[in-house]
């Protein structure tokens, strides 16, 4: 299964996995073992030469499982006809307007795509897509990627399904049967409030992490950075929710209406270092650094010091933290367990 061919014949939706690092990789072979009919789209040419020769491997704590896949780089979507019923894309957040143009005329007017990503890009896919052709979701995952064709998955996926526009009410369920396939699903009422909370867990600890250039599990024991991370989170949850989102329970845990703004970030950093923490689990952003790339910090906490801004209102440590990573990326400033002292002096908690 290579270059640009179509294979109608397994029937079900059609389905294209945009963006096939270690999440779209690992989720695109669950769906390919279902016997779905799964379309890989990539843009790093060594992935996907390395997929076409010998599928994608996927390490998980439970075995090795190697699933052959059909694969097509970014230059080859021109050349399909056939349209898809799903799209789930999986490019980073600052990549989701020009995917969606690419992607846009193989979308089948009935068609679905799926944002499975971190970030606030539910009104950046719908503006493209148009909101009748756009469902939101919220994605939590342990996986890394440094080998083409090579995943290591260290804790099993979870998936938040949710409509944000009428004419989508009611078509979660038939999304949500395909990602069944690839993880644990549940379908939010208010998606919009769903992801906002996972962008205050990823606020607390994607890129304050990478600051110390150390992998979660390490970079949280250093003395002084749960309380920033929790701190940053508390900042993250009171923009959410000044902006009209609810605190809306994800990864599974348990609704209680009673509970603060600030302990409800303090139980999501809670269950996800708990639950989705190995000793050498990397955060998204100590990936794409220690692999040379720009990370999403505008998309996460520059995104939420921009909100607070509007609202008249600070938000110091994601202020901080979105200058430190701007300044690591600019190569002024090295990645590194040092850097503590830059975010405890600064913070605000």
């Amino acid at each position: 299964m290579t270059g640009a061919e179509d294979a109608g014949s397994r029937g079900g939706p059609r389905i294209a996995v945009l963006g096939t690092g270690a999440n779209g990789a690992a989720i695109g072979a669950d769906l390919t073992r279902a016997g779905l009919d799964v379309t890989f789209i990539e843009q790093w040419p060594a992935h996907v030469e390395a997929m076409r020769r010998s599928g994608v491997t996927v390490h998980t704590p439970e075995g090795t499982v190697v699933t052959p896949v059909r694969v097509l780089h970014l230059c080859e979507v021109a050349e399909l006809r056939e349209p898809f019923d799903l799209v789930f894309v999986v490019v980073k957040a600052y990549d989701t307007r020009w995917a969606c143009e690419l992607i846009k005329p193989l979308l089948k007017p009935t068609g679905l795509a799926i944002g499975l990503q971190n970030g606030m890009t539910l009104d950046d896919m719908a503006e493209v897509l148009g909101a009748e052709r756009t469902l939101g979701a919220v994605i939590e995952v342990a996986a890394n990627m440094f080998e083409p064709g090579v995943v290591n998955q260290q804790a099993p996926a979870w998936f938040a399904i949710g409509s944000f526009h009428p004419s989508t009410e009611g078509r979660e369920p038939e999304v949500a049967e395909v990602l069944g396939h690839a993880g644990t699903v549940e379908i939010s009422a208010d998606i919009r409030s769903s992801k906002w909370m996972k962008l205050v867990v990823n606020a607390a600890e994607l890129v304050p992490s990478a600051i110390l250039d150390l992998p979660l599990a390490e970079a949280e024991k250093v003395p002084g950075m749960r309380a920033f991370m929790v701190e940053t989170g508390k900042e993250a949850v009171r923009t959410a929710v000044a902006l009209g989102n609810r605190t809306i329970p994800i990864f599974g845990m348990r609704a209680d209406a009673e509970v603060s703004p600030d302990r409800f970030a303090e139980e999501l950093l809670e269950i996800v270092l708990d639950r989705y923490t190995l000793p050498d689990t990397m955060t998204t952003v100590l990936q794409d650094w220690r692999k040379h790339r720009r990370s999403e910090v505008d998309e996460l906490n520059g995104l939420v010091a921009a909100a607070q801004d509007r609202l008249g209102g600070t938000a110091p440590n994601n202020q901080l933290v979105t200058a430190l990573a701007r300044r690591i990326e600019s190569g002024a400033l090295t990645a590194g367990p040092a850097n503590i002292a830059l975010l405890v002096a600064g913070s605000a908690g």
